[in-house]
């Protein structure tokens, strides 16, 4: 027999660090000491299991005792926790099913991990309070939720795992909130990117309370009321706790092992502890960065499976260095992917270094693909390093491929890699998996621009310290860009106009010019450069900065609480999953819609209605129909053909899907331009949609929107027959208001149209009455026009202004096109 080794818990680390060693050495004796049930079980797929992805538990137990020791000869003993070592006597004292035992070792690795963290809160011990961490943990929160059937939930901690579970809840049709202590969930990531992830978590009615801590739990009735730091009180069902974890270093350091202030063990560079006989690994270790070389703790599982076998390799008498973590990870958050690697900003401010000074960052937002491939969708790249280019770190949000650009990051940082590596970078290119020129390539292009002066770059938080005395900010948006939002003051010169109007500009300050994701900026930035000025431009242009300065702690989540009133018949229908599937795919604003209305109105209060669509705005559109109807807005997900949105018809106390008191709309459409007409009748379709009573009034040249296409022998004067042949007759002889081109501009509207998959106007004109929008006919401007009856359309109405004035007094919004 051979050496005697030992091995202190038999999850992730402990088990790998056993079937390695067996590998190496077919004589040691091994034994691995477990104090839970299970060894080698999935811990990161604890919350999918709950939610339901993973449907079988026997999934989540990667290796069971019987298996490990028919396989690798090693004896495993689970519920046997080691509670004391004596290194004089190189033995162990273990808590078995029987009592008390010691066991002697040549060898002893120490890896018993990590635990949940549980503040002294008030009342933290309640009954229906749980934490996620081990195998028994996710049958107690599985049995709770089958039996109970909870429809609330409150997460504690932004996490991994709580951002995990909150999802899977959120699955399962539980209305849920997360609160978090920080400013932000996911601290791997700094702020500006964490507000992505803050914009999709609250897009989904989840409440976040970001900034606020627990002070204290109240149960009652099966509920808990829990008590936030600044005095909001919110109630859920079932509560689950994801603060934070502590290293399980108790062990060590009763046996005089060294360990530092965290209570993790200090090894070294070959996972040796302060003693020659033991070592250890995973959670419960302090290790280097692999970056800065300073210690630090990184609980990560893939570390931990390096380590093992590289900690077995030493014990058989290698001599492997560890060479440190970097903390590379992902997590799944609702549709979006979040994966980082190496530092982020926050962290190397608290190292004490200075950005801009002794490093810098910059933002891209790109396609995940070709763009003119079908689901190319945006992808926020951040990439971190010091002054002399190289990487120090990356964070990557957004819908697909986010985790192969952060791998592709982490590849380089591990062999010290430059920005100029990332620009140089030879990547797999076909139009459904990336461009030609790769995220990754394109980081780096705005990064070397950076470095090298041919572009200067400001951050979204530097905007509020800009004085107007010498700086000028400059838009080189489109103008119906401009109309979403603005940074002011700004001044407004298009992309394309820039060159002709330069003399706008005063060259005497700094131009801070911004776009929409900044690749205009850059255009504009070189133009203005080589004239002359001083330029900056906004990284990630408008829409990074108006993520970032949102606030999207929501102190009451719209509809959330009247949306889970709808009685015992209603839930039993969704629980039994009635379901009826409609495909939107393809169709855009307001097509997806406007099919969910018509499909509704079919439907039995609580049977569900599944709609995929392939426009990226349909899920915010349908939660906020359901709100506004009455109906239930259950799940949205993101899948690879679509975006996949789950409703659930509501009932009594659904609003009526057609007039609703007080909730009108008028609309005067005077213009008889083909872009015009779409817009308004967009409008109207998908106000119809929402349960609004729509009246369109049609005045002069909006008129000729109603004619027939086809000619009509009528009785009329010269003059009257004069306008008829010179308007349009019908909504296909309409022409645009711009870029006409002699109708060169229509045709390539419509063909555009046609190609997207976007509903014509004769359609939409169609859709319109059908969903009971009211077209109203001006007689007085028919009689200057020279229209009769005859020759507009059917099922509309024809009326004079006061009845126009009339039903603008019942409506609660007017429009004018």
């Amino acid at each position: 027999m051979g050496r005697k080794i030992l091995i202190v818990g038999g999850v992730a680390g402990g088990a790998g660090t056993a079937a390695r060693l067996r590998r190496m050495d077919e004589e040691a004796e091994i034994i691995v000491f477990e104090r839970g049930s299970y060894i080698s079980f999935a811990n990161c797929g604890l919350p999918y299991y709950v939610g339901g992805t993973i449907k079988n538990r026997r999934d989540l137990l990667l290796q069971t005792p019987e298996a490990m020791m028919a396989r690798f000869n090693i004896e495993i003993r689970i519920n046997n926790e080691v509670t004391r070592i004596d290194r004089q006597e190189k033995e162990i004292e273990v808590k078995g099913e029987n009592g008390f035992y010691k066991e002697s070792y040549d060898v002893l690795v120490l890896s018993p991990g990590s635990t949940p963290l549980v503040p002294p809160i008030p009342g933290i011990a309640n009954p229906n309070i749980f934490s996620l961490w081990t195998v028994p943990d996710v049958d107690k929160i599985k049995s709770y939720v089958e039996d109970k059937n909870p429809r609330t939930a409150i997460v504690i901690g932004g996490g991994f795992i709580g951002i995990e579970m909150a999802e899977n809840l959120y699955d399962l049709g539980i209305e849920v909130s997360i609160v978090e202590m920080l400013d932000q969930v996911m601290t791997p990531f700094d702020y500006d990117m964490a507000q992505i992830l803050h914009e999709n978590i609250t897009s989904k009615g989840v409440n976040l309370e970001l900034s606020n801590g627990v002070k204290s739990f109240d149960y009652q009735d099966g509920t808990t009321k829990v008590t936030l730091q600044d005095g909001k009180e919110i109630s859920a069902d079932m509560v689950i706790l994801s603060i934070g974890i502590r290293p399980n270093g108790e062990l060590a350091k009763a046996a005089g092992l060294e360990v530092n202030k965290r209570g993790g063990i200090v090894v070294d560079d070959y996972l040796k502890t302060s003693d020659d006989s033991i070592y250890a690994l995973g959670d419960v270790i302090e290790v280097k960065h692999y970056i800065g070389r300073e210690e630090t703790m990184i609980p990560l599982a893939g570390p931990a499976n390096r380590q093992a076998r590289i900690l077995a390799n030493n014990i058989c008498g290698a001599k492997e260095a560890y060479r440190g973590s970097q903390g590379t990870s992902v997590a799944k958050v609702f549709d979006l992917t979040a994966a980082s690697t190496g530092y982020n900003e926050k962290a190397l401010k608290a190292k004490g270094l200075e950005k801009k000074k002794d490093f810098d960052s910059v933002i891209t937002i790109l396609r995940s693909h070709a763009g003119y491939y079908p689901a190319a969708l945006p992808l926020t790249l951040k990439v971190i390093y010091d002054m002399e280019g190289k990487i120090l770190g990356a964070q990557g949000v957004g819908y697909d491929g986010v985790d192969k650009r952060i791998d592709v990051i982490a590849t380089a940082i591990r062999f010290k890699g430059t920005i100029d590596d990332l620009k140089d970078l030879e990547l797999a290119y076909a139009p459904p998996y990336s461009s030609a020129k790769d995220p990754v390539n394109m980081a780096g292009f705005v990064a070397d621009n950076v470095l090298t002066g041919r572009m200067g770059s400001i951050d979204w938080d530097e905007i509020a310290t800009l004085d107007p005395k010498t700086t000028q900010l400059l838009d080189v948006r489109e103008a119906e860009e401009r109309e979403l939002g603005k940074i002011d003051p700004s001044i407004h010169i298009p992309i394309n106009s820039l060159r002709k109007r330069i003399g706008e500009l005063d060259k005497d300050k700094e131009v801070i010019i911004y776009c929409a994701v900044g690749i205009r900026g850059y255009i504009g930035a070189r133009i203005l450069m080589q004239k002359g000025f001083k330029v900056r431009n906004l990284l990630g242009g408008y829409t990074h900065y108006r993520r970032a300065i949102k606030d999207y702690s929501l102190k009451d989540v719209l509809g959330i609480q009247n949306a889970m009133s709808y009685g015992d018949q209603i839930k039993q229908n969704v629980e039994s999953k009635a379901v009826i599937k409609v495909d939107a795919c393809g169709m855009q604003c307001p097509g997806p819609i406007m099919e969910v209305n018509k499909k509704m109105q079919e439907l039995r209060p609580g049977e569900v209605l599944e709609v995929m669509a392939t426009d990226p705005g349909f899920p915010s559109d349908a939660k906020a129909w359901s709100i506004k109807t009455g109906n239930r807005f259950l799940h949205e997900e993101r899948t690879p053909e679509g975006f996949k949105v789950s409703i659930a018809k509501g009932g009594e106390v659904a609003k009526s899907q057609g007039t609703v008191s007080g909730d009108n709309g008028t609309m005067v459409v005077f213009s008889g331009d083909l872009d015009k007409a779409i817009a308004a009748f967009i409008i109207a379709n998908g106000a119809a949609a929402m349960g609004k009573q729509m009246t369109l009034f049609f005045t002069f040249w909006g008129l000729n929107i109603l004619r027939k296409d086809s000619k009509i022998s009528l009785k009329k004067s010269p003059i009257e027959r004069m306008f008829g042949m010179m308007m349009p007759r019908g909504a296909k002889k309409l022409t645009l208001s711009k870029m006409n081109m002699g109708g060169m501009g229509t045709k390539m509207m419509q063909k555009v149209m046609k190609d997207k998959n976007v509903t014509s106007l004769e359609d939409l004109v169609n859709s319109a009455l059908e969903s009971g929008v009211k077209i109203v006919a001006c007689t007085m401007s028919m009689d200057i026009m020279g229209l009769q009856k005859e020759e507009l359309i059917d099922g509309i109405e024809y009326a004079g202004v006061a009845s126009y004035l009339g039903e603008t007094d019942a409506a609660n919004f007017n429009l004018f096109v």
